[in-house]
């Protein structure tokens, strides 16, 4: 899993303004299936719940923890993720919403030779 410079970039940003942060992706329907980032414990995660990657974002002290339910992680196990930002508003709970942009997820399959 990895962040492109733009998603680095905001997430510097919204650390300075929020603390430490974390993702959560259910895999849902909508706004769902967009990775949500909210303060570092806000989300309560649980047992359907898979600790994905600690993101290192340069300039930050702490990692970005980075949660997928379950069942989304088992359908997207054999894919590579990247963490990217774009133009537009996604959900209103994402920290992110306010600045008039959403993280989303890119994926792509992974090849023998790239697992």
């Amino acid at each position: 899993m990895e962040l492109t410079p733009a998603a680095a970039d905001l997430l510097r940003r919204l650390r300075a303004a929020h603390g430490p942060l974390m993702f959560h992706q259910s895999g849902g329907c909508c706004d769902g299936s967009a990775p949500m980032c909210y303060p570092e414990g806000e989300f309560r995660t649980g047992g359907s719940d898979v600790l994905l990657a600690d993101l290192a974002v340069e300039g930050v002290t702490e990692p970005v923890r980075f949660w997928m339910s379950a069942a989304q992680f088992e359908r997207w196990s054999h894919t590579r993720l990247l963490v990217d930002v774009v133009p537009g508003r996604g959900s209103g709970f994402s920290l992110e919403a306010p600045e008039g942009v959403r993280f989303l997820i890119r994926s792509r399959l992974l090849d023998d030779a790239s697992s």
